[in-house]
């Protein structure tokens, strides 16, 4: 299913093969996706192509500054008619949420997202409703430095697997935009190539690859060793750890095997690890190279 979601996704976003391949592994691995880019480069159209090819609902969420929790999750509504209370899901009831700019909402609705992410469930007014299985929440954010942005809290940012960016296309791929052809004008041609139940199968096969010992014990060394980097504020999580494996599994999976190598742990470090530390620029660098330093500087097992 792997090299079908890498291909399906690819006629769409053109010159883009790095985020293909982190919504390929999120997508298996049972994670979350955060896309970080300037407008206009494809974020959107990426989380509805892995929803069409997945075969699943989507449900679009437009982040702005007057969006409330309840907006998110849903409300509850007393009737009068019989004087009970009925509770009307919000769209994260889904199996692909895309969360549109969602560093343009304040921490109060960012805060809503918390559970789906973590539980995946919504608790109302006392009451605990499962969401749709599986569930993935793809969240695109602006630049920092851009206007009208709220920075993600620490704890909101720990709930992605893999951050990744889209990028400016090559020539080339721009060139056929233009022409109409992938992007937007693709999606409606888009095959599906699974169902949400083949889906989920398709992660449970991937919780199953192959971890050595060596190799997960390297994957901990890595998280453990953002902890003590030099410019490190706060160090990556034990949660970080356990995705940075899930997702190994998954780039393995990707990559045709049914086993995981170091190499899997490398191709995703950057992205599972950079967005959970705080670093002060001044004296690491930003924290992408941060990591890629700790992958330097970190013994990697022999295969």
């Amino acid at each position: 299913m792997g090299d079908a979601l890498v291909e399906n996704l690819s006629l769409v976003l053109l010159g883009a093969p790095a985020a293909v391949v982190a919504a390929t592994t999120v997508a298996l691995s049972g994670g979350h996706l955060l896309v970080e880019d300037v407008p206009g480069v494809g974020k959107t159209v990426l989380a509805r192509a892995l929803a069409a090819s997945l075969g699943s609902t989507l449900t679009r969420i437009q982040g702005h500054p007057d969006l409330l929790p309840s907006d998110v999750t849903g409300v509850s509504v007393f009737s009068a008619e019989d004087g009970s209370w009925e509770f009307r899901p919000g769209p994260v009831f889904s199996h692909v949420v895309l969360v549109d700019e969602l560093n343009r909402t304040p921490p109060r609705t960012q805060s809503a997202l918390l559970e789906t992410m973590e539980e995946q469930q919504v608790t109302v007014d006392g009451r605990s409703w499962p969401l749709p299985r599986p569930h993935l929440v793809i969240a695109t954010q602006n630049p920092h430095t851009h206007l009208g942005t709220y920075p993600l809290v620490t704890s909101q940012l720990d709930r992605f697997a893999l951050s990744t960016t889209v990028g400016y296309p090559d020539a080339d791929s721009e060139a056929e935009l233009v022409r109409h052809r992938g992007g937007k004008f693709a999606l409606e041609d888009l095959e599906p190539i699974c169902d949400p139940a083949t889906w989920s199968a398709a992660q449970r096969a991937t919780e199953a690859v192959a971890v050595s010992d060596a190799v997960a014990g390297y994957a901990v060394a890595l998280a453990r060793a953002t902890r003590s980097a030099p410019g490190v504020l706060l160090g990556a999580s034990p949660r970080a750890s356990i995705w940075l494996v899930r997702s190994a599994r998954a780039h393995a999976v990707v990559s045709g095997r049914g086993y995981v190598v170091p190499g899997d742990v490398k191709a995703v470090a950057v992205g599972c690890l950079a967005h959970r530390i705080g670093a002060d620029d001044g004296v690491g660098g930003a924290p992408a190279q941060i990591i890629e330093d700790l992958l330097e500087s970190t013994p990697a097992p022999r295969p």
